[in-house]
C-alpha cells in the first residue's frame, strides 16, 4: 500500500507539473475580451496597437494621431501635460488637425499600474480625460509616496462626482489589469524605455519624439505632416 501511494503521489505531481508547463506557454499579453474592455473601435496607429489605450482625444478622423506613452508617476509626463499639451490641444486637436491617444507604460512603481487601472474605471463612466488630468494635477514628487494609492484614487473619483459603488467595484476587482499589461507590452515592442515617449502617426508616416519636448519640437513634426495631408486632399 505504501508503494502504491508513493506511485500515485508521483503521478499526481507529474500531472501538476505538466499542467503548469502547458499553462506557461499561453501568451500572457493577449488583448482582453470585449466583455472586459468597453471600446467601440479597434485601433492601430502605425506599428502601435492602441486598442487598449485611452479614448481618442479629438476628432477620430483627424489625419494625424499623437500616441503618448506615459506613467502617472512620471514627473516629466506631468511637466509635458501642463506645459506642452495645452498648446497642442489649442492648435491641433481642437482644430481637427490631429487627435491623441494615451497608452500606459506603468512601470515606475507599484502605484503606477493601479492609477492606470483607475483611469479606465473612470472611463466606464465617461470621465477618462477628466480623471487623467486629475492624476497629473495631484501628482507628488515621491514615487509610491501614497498620493496614488487605492484610497487616494477613490478620493479622486469621488471629487469628480463618479458613482462610487461602480468605481470601487471596478478598481478593487483589478478589472483592467490585463489591459495595463498589454499597453506596457506595446511600449516595449515599440522601443519605449522611458517616459514620456511619443509617436506622431500619419497615413504613411511614423515619427518618434523622445521625452518631454517643448511645443516647438512638436510643431516641427506636426506642421509638415498636416501640410502633406492637406496637399493630398
Amino acid at each position: 500500500m505504501n508503494k502504491r501511494g508513493i506511485v500515485i503521489g508521483a503521478i499526481a505531481i507529474t500531472i501538476g507539473i505538466m499542467i503548469t508547463v502547458i499553462a506557461g506557454t499561453v501568451p500572457s499579453f493577449s488583448p482582453p475580451s470585449s466583455e472586459t474592455v468597453n471600446l467601440d473601435v479597434k485601433r492601430n496607429h502605425g506599428s502601435i496597437s492602441t486598442v487598449m489605450g485611452s479614448p481618442i482625444l479629438g476628432d477620430p478622423k483627424a489625419p494625424i494621431t499623437i500616441v503618448e506613452f506615459g506613467d502617472y508617476q512620471c514627473h516629466f509626463c506631468k511637466e509635458w501635460f501642463h506645459e506642452t499639451k495645452p498648446l497642442i490641444e489649442r492648435d491641433y486637436i481642437d482644430t481637427g488637425k490631429a487627435n491623441m491617444i494615451f497608452v500606459d507604460m506603468a512601470f515606475l512603481g507599484r502605484d503606477s499600474a493601479k492609477a492606470a487601472q483607475a483611469s479606465y474605471c473612470a472611463e466606464d463612466q465617461n470621465a477618462y480625460w477628466e480623471y487623467h488630468g486629475m492624476l497629473y494635477d495631484s501628482q507628488e514628487p515621491t514615487i509610491d509616496g501614497g498620493w496614488a494609492n487605492t484610497e487616494r484614487l477613490k478620493a479622486f473619483a469621488f471629487a469628480l462626482g463618479l458613482d462610487m459603488e461602480l468605481f470601487n467595484s471596478c478598481l478593487d476587482s483589478d478589472k483592467y489589469s490585463e489591459r495595463i499589461r498589454y499597453n506596457i507590452q506595446q511600449a516595449r515592442e515599440n522601443g519605449i524605455s522611458s517616459t514620456p515617449g511619443f509617436f506622431v502617426v500619419g497615413s504613411d508616416t511614423q515619427q518618434f519624439i523622445r521625452g518631454a519636448q517643448p511645443y516647438s519640437t512638436f510643431q516641427k513634426v506636426l506642421t509638415p505632416d498636416i501640410n502633406t495631408h492637406a496637399d493630398e486632399s
